[in-house]
């Protein structure tokens, strides 16, 4: 651990190399629990159980700050050796850096690993905590000499903290594009209660294809069961680890997961781990791994033995969207990318991104890179949302 103080002589900084070195309850009393993946249990438990290593280029460097005893800002942050894991590509800034003979890593990430969910990352009960948070990110960086600060998926009511004038100077912003399921109130206040209702509000196409869907994978005698963390054996928990482990292996990616960690979540976090099993008498051939946080469910990793025609669709998303309307939950992100999700009810959502450049010449450049890349990411989210495949609503 790091210290260093601040301008104001009673506040101080400090950097952690482990979350264990901050007490639970004060990190997690800096956010309202809503979001599973900023709690002190899930990030300690990525560390503790091997999913965040420096082999593979995470090294935890959470910066906090402190009145006293009392942890007042926190943002769960790592040094990067590389790009993985974070779903906001850089490799084009990393290649230029490499080209102009200068090192690009490491840099410093503020994230929540192999997550790309949206959530807090300036974790402070006020907005000028906020915007020491950021300042002091930058301060650091240029003192650490790190070529530079990157923040990922932050809340789009933080997204005003870094244009302040003390938030540390120029963080340039991204955005793209994930697709987002949202159950809300129509002109009248009314939510969908059931799927029924749900696909109702579809037109005959999308609506058609969806129940053809679903009906190819009841005729194959699919079933589902739905195991939350405080009802979840160990053999549940070690199948559905064994089917993300496929899908890993099919694409030729390492899986950054471990079993250990599926079991602590299990363990630490029963009330948000959602695991939806999909049996064909009695034995599991799919599954897919969910967190839930205070309105919305998130999905996170599937995989499965078998190759069936629908049964990808309906384990990510159909049976999701069930449980979400079961449990009255009014968001479901089903996770990064993916156009085939918008046909199913997902529609385009902007997630962002903020990011700041220690070299001058360096940050110039990238500003209307950043801009013009923006522009084409609202383009076409524009575009998507044209093809919404909801029936369209009246003006009358």
């Amino acid at each position: 651990m790091a210290d260093s103080k601040h301008g104001d002589s009673s506040l101080q900084l400090r950097l952690s190399g482990s979350l264990g070195e901050i007490e639970a309850a004060q990190w997690d009393a800096l956010h309202d629990g809503g979001n599973p993946f900023v709690a002190h249990a899930f990030l300690h438990g990525m560390e503790t159980q091997r999913c965040v290593r420096e082999d593979w280029g995470w090294t935890p460097h959470h910066l906090t700050v402190w009145d006293g005893d009392s942890l007042i800002a926190a943002m769960p942050a790592y040094l990067k050796q590389n790009s993985h894991g974070e779903f906001v590509f850089d490799h084009a800034w990393a290649h230029a850096y490499a080209q102009h003979g200068m090192d690009y890593f490491p840099k410093w990430l503020a994230a929540v690993p192999y997550s790309p969910v949206t959530g807090p990352r300036l974790l402070a009960r006020t907005p000028e905590h906020r915007r020491l948070l950021l300042a002091a990110m930058a301060q650091l960086c240029e003192r650490q000499k790190l070529s530079s600060a990157h923040i990922n998926f932050h809340r789009d009511e933080e997204d005003g903290a870094f244009d302040d004038e003390d938030a540390g100077g120029d963080w340039l912003q991204r955005i793209d594009v994930q697709y987002h399921w949202r159950n809300e109130p129509d002109a009248d206040g009314r939510r969908w209660q059931d799927f029924d209702q749900f696909l109702a509000a579809f037109d005959h196409k999308h609506r058609k294809n969806i129940r053809q869907e679903r009906a190819k994978v009841a005729r194959a005698g699919i079933s589902f069961r739905v195991v939350e963390g405080r009802d979840a054996s160990d053999a549940d928990l070690a199948t559905m680890h064994r089917f993300y482990l496929t899908t890993f292996a099919e694409y030729g990616n390492h899986a950054a997961l471990t079993l250990e960690f599926v079991r602590h979540l299990a363990r630490e976090m029963p009330q948000s781990l959602v695991i939806f099993l999909a049996q064909r008498e009695g034995e599991p051939i799919a599954g897919a791994l969910c967190l839930r946080g205070g309105d919305t469910l998130y999905g996170r990793y599937w995989g499965a033995q078998e190759n069936l025609p629908g049964l990808h669709f309906e384990t990510c998303y159909y049976q999701g969207i069930e449980y979400c309307l079961r449990e009255g939950l009014s968001v479901f992100e089903p996770g990064a990318q993916g156009e085939h999700k918008l046909a199913r009810g997902f529609l385009p959502t902007l997630v962002r991104s903020r990011h700041w450049i220690a070299h001058p010449g360096f940050r110039d450049a990238l500003r209307p890179w950043c801009r013009e890349e923006a522009a084409s990411v609202r383009r076409y989210a524009r575009t998507l949302a044209e093809h919404s495949p909801f029936k369209a609503v009246s003006g009358d």
